[in-house]
C-alpha cells in the first residue's frame, strides 16, 4: 500500500504526469493509482477554468510535440509578420505580438487562434477594435485615431506618408512599424497678428494689429511642404504687413486702409497658395500711433474743424446780411410793410414792460410812436 500513489483529479483540473521529470501523459479528471515502489512519478495539476497554460514548461511541452500535446493543447505560434487573435467560445479575448508562442488548454474553453498578416495593411478590422475598445485592450495594442467632421487624418507609416484619412474613427496595429497620424483642420481659421512696430514712408513710428482668415484646401501640400504652416502663414503676414506700411505715407495709410488689406492679401496670397493654404480674407483692425503723434494729429484736426466753423460762420453772417438788405428794399418800396414792421417792434416792446400809456389814441399809436423822416 505504501508503494502505490493515489491521485485525485477534478472536473476542473488537468494533470501532467512525469516520470523522472519527463512528461508522461495527460490526465483527465478521475482518481488515479500509479505503483511507484521508487517514487519515480510526479504531477502536476493544473486548472484548466483559464484557458492559458500556465506551466513553467510550455517551451519544452511545444518543443516535444506529439499526439498528447496536440490532443489537449491548442498552440499558438504567431509568426514575426502576424498579429494572433485569441477566441475563446467564439468571442475575440485576445491578442497576441508577433513572435509569440503559447499554449491554451482545449478541455473546457473552446480556443481558436487566427492569425493576421502584418505585411499588407496594418488597419486593424472595424469589429475587432470594437471589441478591444470593449475589453478597454485598444489603445495598447494599435494607434487609435480620431479625424472629426471637417477635419482629414494624414497617415504616416515609418515617417512617410500612406494615405489620406476620411473623418471618422481608425485603428492601427502597433506592432513592427512605426505608426503615426495627424489631423488636419480643414475649416476656416482665424489668425491675429498683433502689436507690430513699423515705420511708414514718411518714418512716423507706428504699431499695426492684424486679423487673417484662411483654411486649408490640401492638407498633405500644407503639411509636407512647410513644418508648421500656421507659423509659416503668421511671419508672411508680418512681411506682408511691414511691406505694405512702409510703402505709404500716415496720411495715405489713415486715409485709405482698404488699399493696405488689399496690398497685404495680394502679398500673402501668393505665398502661401502652393501650399495648400487659401487666405479668404486680410484687415487692419488698428493702427496705434504714439502719444506725441497722437497729440500732433488732434492739433491738427482742432485747427482743420476750426478753419471749417469760421468759414460756415461767415457764410452764414453773410447769408443774414444779404437777408436784411432785401428786406430793407421791400420795406422802402412798400410802406404798409414798413407800417407792419413798426407794429412787430410795437409788439416785442409790449412784452418787455408792464404799463404803456399812449396819447391820442390808436390814431396816436399807427401814426406817432414811430416817426420816420422821409
Amino acid at each position: 500500500m505504501f508503494w502505490i500513489k493515489q491521485i485525485v483529479i477534478g472536473d476542473g483540473e488537468r494533470g501532467l504526469l512525469y516520470r523522472d521529470r519527463r512528461l508522461v501523459r495527460v490526465l483527465g479528471a478521475g482518481v488515479y493509482r500509479f505503483f511507484d515502489p521508487f517514487k519515480r512519478l510526479s504531477v502536476v495539476v493544473h486548472n484548466v477554468t483559464r484557458a492559458e497554460y500556465a506551466g513553467a514548461d510550455g517551451e519544452v511541452l511545444m518543443a516535444q510535440g506529439g499526439d498528447a500535446l496536440t490532443a489537449h493543447f491548442v498552440l499558438a505560434d504567431v509568426g514575426t509578420g502576424q498579429v494572433g487573435l485569441v477566441l475563446k467560445n467564439g468571442k475575440l479575448e485576445d491578442v497576441l505580438a508577433p513572435g509569440t508562442r503559447k499554449l491554451y488548454w482545449k478541455e473546457l474553453v473552446p480556443v481558436e487562434v487566427r492569425l493576421v498578416s502584418l505585411d499588407g495593411s496594418l488597419e486593424v478590422e472595424a469589429d475587432v477594435a470594437a471589441r478591444l475598445r470593449q475589453l478597454g485592450a485598444l489603445a495598447k495594442m494599435a494607434v487609435v485615431v480620431e479625424v472629426p467632421v471637417e477635419s482629414a487624418g494624414l497617415l504616416f507609416i515609418d515617417s512617410k506618408l500612406v494615405r489620406t484619412l476620411a473623418p471618422g474613427n481608425y485603428a492601427f496595429w502597433g506592432f513592427r512599424k512605426n505608426v503615426a497620424a495627424e489631423v488636419i483642420e480643414l475649416r476656416v481659421q482665424s489668425l491675429e497678428v498683433s502689436g507690430q512696430e513699423l515705420l511708414t514712408r514718411d518714418k512716423v513710428s507706428l504699431r499695426v494689429n492684424l486679423a487673417a482668415s484662411l483654411r486649408v484646401t490640401d492638407p498633405i501640400a500644407a503639411r509636407t511642404k512647410v513644418t508648421k504652416f500656421g507659423d509659416y502663414v503668421y511671419r508672411e503676414l508680418q512681411y506682408g504687413l511691414r511691406k505694405a506700411v512702409s510703402a505709404k505715407t500716415l496720411d495715405e495709410l489713415l486715409g485709405d486702409k482698404a488699399s493696405l488689406d488689399a496690398d497685404i492679401f495680394a502679398y500673402v496670397r501668393g505665398r502661401v497658395t502652393e501650399l495648400g493654404i487659401e487666405v479668404l480674407g486680410v484687415g487692419v483692425k488698428d493702427v496705434i500711433l504714439p502719444g506725441e503723434m497722437k497729440d500732433i494729429l488732434n492739433s491738427v484736426v482742432q485747427a482743420e474743424k476750426a478753419a471749417q466753423a469760421n468759414v460756415i460762420r461767415r457764410r452764414e453772417e453773410a447769408n443774414a446780411t444779404r437777408s436784411l438788405l432785401n428786406t430793407a428794399r421791400l420795406i422802402e418800396e412798400s410802406p404798409t410793410l414798413m407800417r407792419l414792421k413798426e407794429l412787430e417792434a410795437l409788439e416785442k416792446v409790449t412784452e418787455k414792460i408792464d404799463k404803456l400809456t399812449v396819447f391820442g389814441g390808436l390814431d396816436g399809436v399807427l401814426k406817432q410812436l414811430v416817426t420816420l423822416q422821409q
